[in-house]
């Protein structure tokens, strides 16, 4: 699919400085940009390529003037980056605008489909599930039964939700991920064998989710787990049973959440991050990377570390702990010298 310039500038609400008639029909970065693509310039970091690209386009800021000649044609906005952001935002609408229903797949016949559906080859609808308008289903993707999932919402090739759960508006769901799957909950008898305890909750993702490819999130032993409004979810995230999940908190991959932890809303969670259960983490929390999280946390806390410390407390005592051996071997010295003089 080919773009003018005199289009993008249209969608963009920019001004072309060049050939309005230059057609692209993929994208680059500027570095790598060839003839018939599009790139932007956004980080001065990247200015001396804008006079070497080949890329026949290039989104600048409104700003820009070139100091030496160049061969692009450029489209000039308020901010280059978001601009391309919005670029990318609308040829990804147009890529994943599939409609209809592929053959094979099975679709319940009572399943309640919305209009504008897409439903993949080898897609697996079952009995009662709810698909609200513009919802797209890619191929090889399992839905159980009574699912609900809301308008515009993606499920990508070969996820899986299983029964009862509920997905919001606008979500999209990576491949390989797992929604709804059995909590991990066993009981010992007296011998000490364990059996299996009934998970016969649900998944609640709210609207406008994001769920990484090979997320696992499981369902609730009683009631729900809820991952709230605006969460983005990173890859291979381990969601256990129970657990609650504030709006607008992002995770990074990696990171495991045991069962029945809250997670308040607008906090950051970095990659390879271990909690424990049944705790509390309130709002704007930020955990670094592979640090343990073993208690409650307040709201607004920095932390890092395993067990985590406060953020400059860690820092702090880094110094010491890389100084261990030569510190250890100070105070050697000065018990020898006292026993010396004793």
């Amino acid at each position: 699919m080919e773009f003018t310039a005199q289009q993008i500038a249209g969608i963009l609400e920019g001004n072309i400085v060049g050939d309005s008639d230059v057609s692209v029909s993929k994208l680059s970065k500027i570095e790598e940009g060839e003839k018939g693509s599009l790139t932007f310039l956004a980080n001065p970091k990247y200015k001396s390529y804008i006079y070497s690209t080949k890329a026949s386009i290039t989104i600048v800021n409104e700003d820009f003037e070139p100091e030496h000649p160049i061969t692009t044609t450029l489209i000039k906005v308020n901010d280059a980056y978001k601009s391309f952001t919005k670029l990318l935002q609308y040829y990804n609408q147009i890529k994943l605008n599939k409609l209809g229903i592929e053959q094979p797949s099975s679709v319940s016949k009572t399943a309640q489909l919305g209009d504008n559906i897409y439903v993949g080859a080898f897609a697996y609808i079952g009995d009662n599930v709810s698909l609200g308008d513009n919802v797209k289903i890619f191929p090889n993707v399992y839905i159980g039964d009574n699912v609900s999932i809301k308008e515009n919402t993606i499920v990508f090739s070969g996820a899986k939700i299983y029964s009862d759960c509920v997905i919001g508006k606008d979500c999209v769901i990576n491949s390989g991920a797992i929604i709804g799957a059995d909590g991990f909950g066993f009981t010992p008898d007296e011998n000490g064998v364990f059996s299996k305890v009934p998970q016969i909750g649900n998944v609640i993702l709210e609207d406008n989710v994001d769920i990484g490819a090979g997320t696992t999130i499981d369902r609730a032993t009683l009631g729900s787990t809820i991952i709230r409004k605006g969460v983005k979810l990173d890859n291979q995230i381990q969601i256990a049973h129970n657990v609650e999940i504030g709006k607008n908190t992002v995770i990074a991959a990696q990171t495991g959440i045991a069962g029945s932890t809250k997670i308040g809303e607008n906090c950051q969670i970095g990659g390879q991050v271990g909690i424990v259960g049944h705790i509390t983490i309130g709002n704007n929390v930020k955990i670094q990377a592979q640090s343990g999280i073993g208690r409650h946390v307040k709201d607004d806390e920095v932390l890092q570390g395993s067990p985590a410390l406060a953020y400059g407390d860690y820092n702090k005592s880094y110094v010491h702990f890389k100084n261990l051996p030569q510190i250890v071997k100070n105070i050697n010295n000065i018990e020898k010298k006292v026993d010396g003089n004793s």
